[in-house]
């Protein structure tokens, strides 16, 4: 079967999985993508695939229609100008905190020796981002999962971020006590989705991704961010950032949380995907 066949049935499975579960994703690049896993290589429309390629390449569009993200299935994400290799067990790695990223790095580039800190780090996207833009910052990633520790150490030194550390601990915990006061940018995408509504969460997310990288197990799913702002006015130097990455709605509720703590110049904006937003809050100097 030529290739162009190939990929045209499998994009409309995936079209029929998409439908059927109310998923938004573009089919041609999935089947594209699943294909060249398959070939190692990127495919021609016009050659001919092999029976065994096709099988193979079948029976990974049958996993995806399980619901099983695409990440685990082909054993990588793209992050901004890089890839990272994601196991199951760990939470994909959202495009949104390209903008989170984005904006962490904008900020330590103005910063003479920048220390960086990035809460909920998963597998390390967003520390391995600024670490790699901005190579005289220190960056460090804390998670409370080992397994996703040990993802962002493996990431981090394939990718060559000499300068992020990852550690296993609960929030600023885990950090060396001399940082204290020293950090410029603090940045977190916590789990916020409320206890409450894990059950409304797609297949592909509320069943292959941990439980604790959805949800801080409160009922408004604030609790990290609450942390976050109180514990960070201690860690972070004056003149310093915190940033959130949040659902927009949230932006009402946190705001009131920053300026209680004494945070200034507390915004809210996004990336071009406008999913989620980064809230901001500065520590004033």
């Amino acid at each position: 079967m030529k290739a162009s066949k190939l990929l045209k049935e499998g994009k409309k499975t995936l079209q029929s999985v998409n439908d059927r579960f109310g998923w938004q994703g573009d089919e041609d690049v999935q089947a594209w993508d699943i294909l060249a896993h398959v070939l190692g290589r990127q495919p021609d429309e016009d050659e001919k695939i092999s029976k065994a390629d096709e099988k193979a390449f079948n029976k990974l569009v049958k996993r995806r229609m399980t619901g099983e993200p695409l990440s685990f299935i082909l054993g990588w994400v793209d992050f901004l100008d890089f890839r990272m290799t994601v196991k199951p067990g760990a939470f994909v790695p959202r495009l949104t905190s390209e903008f989170l990223a984005q904006q962490a790095i904008r900020r330590l580039r103005n910063r003479r020796s920048p220390v960086h800190v990035d809460l909920a780090t998963g597998i390390g996207p967003v520390a391995i981002a600024s670490a790699r833009a901005v190579p005289k910052a220190k960056v460090f990633g804390v998670d409370i999962s080992g397994k996703a520790v040990k993802q962002a150490r493996e990431n981090a030194e394939k990718l060559g971020a000499k300068n992020a550390t990852f550690l296993k601990g609960d929030m600023f915990s885990p950090l060396p006590p001399d940082l204290k006061g020293k950090i410029d940018v603090v940045t977190i995408h916590p789990p916020y989705v409320p206890n409450g509504e894990l059950d409304d969460l797609p297949i592909e997310i509320k069943k292959y991704e941990p439980k604790h990288t959805l949800t801080d197990n409160s009922k408004d799913g604030l609790e990290l961010s609450r942390r976050v702002i109180s514990e960070g006015r201690e860690w972070v130097r004056p003149t310093g950032w915190v940033l959130i990455e949040i659902v927009a709605m949230e932006f009402k509720r946190i705001k009131p949380l920053l300026k209680e703590a004494g945070y200034t110049d507390i915004s809210s904006t996004h990336g071009e995907l406008k999913l989620t937003r980064v809230i901001t809050g500065r520590v004033p100097g």
